[in-house]
């Protein structure tokens, strides 16, 4: 369990989804299909959702997005996919929403951007109009500063204030402080048009790992609104991934942090669903969270010429994944098993006995033989042609005979992952708090 204390927020409601530090850390993604599209952005979000994402963000930019939104979200609770969707805004937010009353009524939360939802004039009109229709549709606001796109009028002014000072700070740290400041004093306006302190999310999005770590550094010691994290255009594959897991995982062990997303850039065709998984495996390596069952497997060595033990740990690691969905909803604490996949007898027993769940394999010029430890003890040999098969029924009766299946009351829909791991985490979350 981590050990870091949580820092304290005002806890905001998303739909049904808690974000603050009364509650789990979310994890929340975003589509990248055309929202006009209703049908792609259906399967998208609902695939999204399936892997566990407890909030959804969805472009709307113009007419045709902002009319799909409503059609969208009926579409989504008719397959018994809840997943509250988020509207992201830039640039017209102000008119959609008023042009499109149902797709305000149908989103969970506003996603803001300050310093371009009034581009080119000298009032905040614009943004208030979209604070008005938040508070009378009584939904959340997330107010997101990114430095791509800056309030320009309040980075000069600060510059050239900082410019007159008698040492100058460096031009990095005042595009820094100009972020937070940006971000407060919005949050600051919208609790004046009507917002109430706890309908209010922030965020401070930045590209470089160091700067991400500063900026909220800074902002969480100068508030107590609830903070969404993230690196912003985090970049694909395994850069995307470690940069991420660097920034984040720093924050979180401080206890800043409600809600994070992982924005990874897919591969040409790829899998969106790469983020959802990648932001909930930071949250279990830190032991903030539990969302998968875990394979522990070695990297392989002399002793392990076979790749048998490799294609196993896969194989067993993608069932895992592709049972969870259903697992989530009938087995309560299912996520915290520990599953342990191991080449030879060097440190096989050892770690199969500190699993819940155990195999070690023959490595080279071992017998030919593989032992299963479950919770510690020895339970049985396996040889032959089929120890996968075999291995993988020991799981699922394991999950079957140790996991109590839910109540009526109990049982979740699919896609309210976050559901099930407020009931599944409360006492560990409490404890960090």
């Amino acid at each position: 369990m981590a050990t870091s204390l949580r820092r304290k927020s005002y806890t905001a409601l998303v739909g049904g989804v808690r974000v603050g530090s009364d509650a789990p850390i979310v994890v929340q993604s975003m589509t990248n299909t055309d929202t006009a599209d209703v049908k792609s952005t259906v399967e998208q979000v609902a695939a999204l959702a399936r892997a566990g994402s407890e909030l959804v963000r969805v472009t709307v930019n113009n007419d045709e997005a902002a009319a799909g939104v409503a059609p969208m979200v009926e579409q989504l609770e008719k397959m018994g996919v809840r997943v509250p969707i988020i509207g992201d805004f830039h640039y017209n937010g102000h008119i959609l929403l008023k042009k499109y009353p149902e797709c305000a009524r149908a989103l969970a939360k506003y996603r803001i951007n300050p310093g371009n939802v009034s581009v080119g004039r000298k009032n905040d009109d614009n943004f208030r109009t979209m604070i008005e229709v938040a508070v009378e549709h009584q939904k959340p606001v997330r107010i997101g500063v990114n430095w791509g796109s800056l309030d320009q009028a309040l980075l000069t002014r600060m510059m050239d204030e900082n410019s007159k000072r008698t040492e100058p700070r460096d031009a990095r740290d005042v595009m820094m402080e100009a972020m937070v400041v940006s971000a407060l004093d919005n949050a600051a306006a919208a609790e004046r048009y009507g917002m109430k302190p706890e309908q209010i999310i922030l965020s401070a999005k930045v590209s470089g790992v160091q700067d991400l770590i500063d900026v909220y550094r800074s902002l969480a010691t100068r508030c107590n609104y609830a903070l969404h994290l993230g690196l912003t255009e985090a970049g694909m594959g395994m850069k995307g991934i470690v940069a991420s897991t660097a920034g984040l995982s720093v924050l979180l062990q401080e206890g800043i942090g409600d809600t994070i997303r992982v924005s990874l850039t897919p591969a040409p065709g790829g899998d969106r669903t790469e983020e959802v998984q990648t932001a909930q495996q930071i949250l279990q390596s830190l032991q903030i969270r539990s969302f998968l069952p875990q394979v522990t497997a070695c990297p392989g060595c002399g002793r392990t010429t076979s790749t048998y033990f490799q294609e196993l740990a896969q194989q067993i690691q993608f069932y895992l994944r592709e049972q969870m969905p259903t697992w989530r909803t009938q087995r309560a604490g299912v996520e915290e098993m520990k599953v342990a996949v191991m080449g030879c007898v060097v440190n096989g027993p050892g770690e199969s006995k500190h699993a819940n769940l155990g195999i070690s394999l023959p490595g080279t010029f071992e017998d030919p033989k593989a032992p299963v430890y479950v919770d510690g003890r020895l339970f049985t040999t396996l040889k032959g042609d089929h120890i996968v098969e075999e291995f993988r029924t020991i799981l699922q009766n394991y999950v079957e005979s140790h996991y109590v299946a839910r109540g009526p009351g109990e049982a979740v829909a699919d896609g309210s992952a976050a559901e099930v791991n407020v009931t599944g985490r409360r006492t560990q979350l409490v404890e960090l708090r």
